[in-house]
């Protein structure tokens, strides 16, 4: 499998052009450069840019203004744990995680809408944190001094000061980093800190390329050494099926084995996802590298869903797509896919990305961002409360509601899109600029060209992508510069068409880098693709790049060679009738709810044994306001299948799927299916007909 790894660039600094924002903590101002690893560390491939550089635009912004007027824009005023008596705002409450993991989403959100409300409450928790450091260095509640939620509350940090360039972060944080460097010989990374170090050696790291202290790299070893040993753990994976109580050793009358548990803990693995490339800035050993594409194969191989998520349910729960992935488990993978991908720019990774962020993301909250799951399943035939077949957790775990089985997800949940919206574009290290995800968006940089003047350079990418395949960046300057512009082909692609000014591109450069890795997510996928390719030439303002990517519908295969229909980075279900049953009334506006249908939904599907999509249709229709809607979904796909009434609800969810090919003596029925955010009650993973029993005009089609 080929991939686009850093271009064999120079390292240099990228300098930023940011549009002001409004402030509510003085004259301050953003971040303007894109600051490089600075040696010893290891370049990464893609440098990101701060955030601020990024605005969405389009159907993204709409996502984002709903997320605004949902929980997000008011959790704060409900729901105590976030509100005015958190102790990181110096009440009396919540003095753990809840608060730093929900600010983590709230802040990106409320500067990249330039919404001075969310401002104004995001920014709150920054000074009350800045304002309140203990002499000894420590930030955060004195009730409370784990080094976990600390982890979280410095990213936080990093985002504000790139945001704004408050002139308090920074010693702040170089006072809290010496206070771990004395401390942590005495008091060892434990529990959650262990298994999520490499959170916390993010920020020293980032704050080492800004200030130089090698006190800092010190510090950013020390965690790595006293935190998990993710590589030595894949390198003997020991979860190569469902976890349950019993194997865990959560049982009564069994010895209670954590450590265990927080090795198999889904958003412990998603986190870790990115142990070993941060590793490898400080290591430079290739192993460290190679561990992370082992780590991926492993979790591949036992773990994967049709969505791009590993099941875990609390924990890791094997490849069934009727087992649950917990929605922190989601923006957790989301956020290392997207430090990956600039440190080893992997274009798979941001194929991930895609997958994640367009299905499984979406897929988990409410249309109008009220409620969401804890757990969402592949194949989802009711959200009720019941026993299931979770690996660990309780019965209220795919209720849509405010903080349905537990509040760490209510907290944690915000993060998503707005992280995605700031990883759109990084920069690459000869000055210019690569898209590395696709959404509408606008990006203002000012970058220095081929004759080192730094000057505004800005792209508007108009899109509607992922529902359609074109793509069109359209260049803005105030004089002509010569950079490179890198567009990336998903895997997904079997073509591509690049043109600028309505012409053929014929100043590209493709990216390709031979690797041995080839997971399951890119099992329809071509091996030897280059998935960047680099546009070099002298821009003048005006200048139009059109990128399209045709987007015909396949079929992958999944477990017990169950099919998956595909389009693009889209996944798509069975759509169902669903019936919101609301239980409880949180404040005004969130409520807890069940999910019912009365549609069948155990079908099997007739496709073309030589030519699987071409069984399938595909429909456009134009795109609204809210994206991920069954009400007004901007593509559905039919096809042909029977009903098999031995495949049957099994501890209130979709029973073990039939291994296919199978049989049904029932009649055909046209299926309509909708992308897999769309769709809150689901079919996802689908038997297959035996090819004799396949009609032959559905053959034909």
């Amino acid at each position: 499998m080929m991939m686009g790894c850093g271009l064999g660039l120079l390292a240099m600094a990228v300098i930023l052009d940011v549009s002001a924002v409004a402030q509510t903590t003085g004259e301050l101002k953003p971040q303007r450069a894109v600051v490089a690893n600075r040696a010893p560390l290891a370049a990464n491939a893609y440098d990101p840019l701060p955030l601020g550089a990024i605005e969405p635009r389009g159907w993204l912004a709409d996502q984002l203004h709903i997320q605004a007027n949902g929980l997000t824009g008011h959790l704060d005023e409900f729901w105590a744990d976030v509100s005015a008596k958190s102790a990181w705002l110096g009440g009396d409450g919540e003095a753990w995680e809840r608060g730093p993991y929900f600010v983590d989403g709230l802040l990106p959100l409320a500067y990249e809408l330039h919404d001075a409300k969310l401002i104004g409450k995001a920014d709150q928790w920054m000074n009350w944190t800045l304002e309140h450091q203990q002499p000894s260095g420590q930030i955060g509640p004195k009730s409370n001094d784990d080094w976990w939620p600390r982890m979280v509350m410095l990213k936080v940090l990093t985002q504000y000061a790139e945001v704004t360039g408050d002139p308090r972060v920074e010693p702040l944080m170089a006072r809290y980093f010496d206070f771990e460097l004395r401390e942590l010989p005495k008091r060892p990374l434990e529990s959650w800190g262990r298994y999520r170090w490499q959170d916390n050696a993010l920020t020293v790291l980032w704050l080492y390329n800004r200030n130089g202290d090698p006190k800092l790299l010190k510090l950013a070893n020390l965690l790595r050494t006293q935190g998990f040993d993710w590589k030595a753990s894949f390198a003997d994976f020991q979860f190569k099926g469902k976890q349950t109580r019993e194997s865990l050793g959560f049982d009564q009358g069994m010895h209670n084995n954590p450590e265990r548990a927080m090795q198999a803990h889904g958003v412990n693995n998603a986190m870790a996802l990115k142990a070993s490339p941060l590793s490898w800035l400080m290591t430079r050993d290739a192993g460290d590298k190679h561990a992370l594409y082992e780590q991926i194969g492993d979790l591949e191989k036992y773990h994967l869903l049709p969505n791009g998520m590993y099941s875990g349910d609390e924990h890791l729960s094997g490849d069934n797509p009727s087992q649950g992935v917990e929605l922190c488990t989601v923006v957790e993978s989301m956020f290392s896919w997207e430090e990956n991908l600039a440190v080893m720019g992997d274009a798979r990774f941001a194929d991930r990305l895609e997958r994640v962020a367009f299905n499984a993301l979406p897929g988990t909250i409410s249309d109008d961002m009220w409620s969401h799951q804890y757990d969402q399943q592949p194949n989802q035939i009711s959200c009720t409360r019941g026993e299931r077949q979770w690996s660990t957790n309780g019965p209220d775990s795919n209720l849509f509601g405010l903080e349905p089985h537990f509040g760490c997800c209510t907290a944690n949940m915000h993060q998503g899109w707005p992280k995605f919206t700031g990883s759109l574009w990084m920069a690459t290290r000869d000055g210019g600029l690569v898209a590395t995800a696709y959404a509408p968006s606008h990006v203002r940089v000012d970058l220095p060209g081929h004759d080192r003047k730094l000057q505004s350079f800005s792209v508007d990418e108009e899109t509607e992508y992922p529902f359609r395949g074109s793509i069109h960046f359209t260049i803005h300057t105030p004089r002509a510069i010569e950079l490179p512009v890198v567009v990336r082909i998903p895997g997904w692609a079997d073509s591509m068409t690049l043109s600028i000014n309505g012409g053929p591109a014929q100043e590209v450069e493709p990216v390709c880098v031979r690797d041995t890795f080839d997971g399951r997510l890119q099992a329809a996928g071509k091996v030897d693709t280059c998935s960047f390719h680099a546009i070099r030439r002298v821009w003048k303002d005006g200048a139009r790049v059109d990128l399209t990517l045709p987007m015909q519908p396949r079929v992958t295969r999944w477990y017990h060679q169950s099919a998956a229909v595909e389009r693009g980075p889209l996944l798509f279900s069975l759509k169902m009738d669903t019936d919101w049953n609301k239980l409880a009334q949180h404040g005004e506006m969130s409520a807890d709810w069940q999910l019912k249908s009365d549609t069948p939904w155990n079908y099997a599907l007739e496709l073309n044994a030589a030519a699987p999509a071409k069984s399938l249709t595909v429909h456009e229709m134009p795109l609204g306001s809210v994206p991920f809607s069954a009400k007004t979904p901007p593509v559905e796909m039919t096809v042909e299948g029977r009903l098999l009434p031995g495949w049957t609800v099994d501890e209130n969810s979709a029973g073990p799927l039939p291994q296919s090919p199978v049989s049904s003596s029932q009649p055909r029925s046209l299926l309509e299916l909708i992308p897999y955010a769309a769709a809150k009650l689901r079919i996802t993973a689908f038997p297959v007909l035996a090819p004799d029993e396949v009609a032959p005009h559905a053959s034909g089609r």
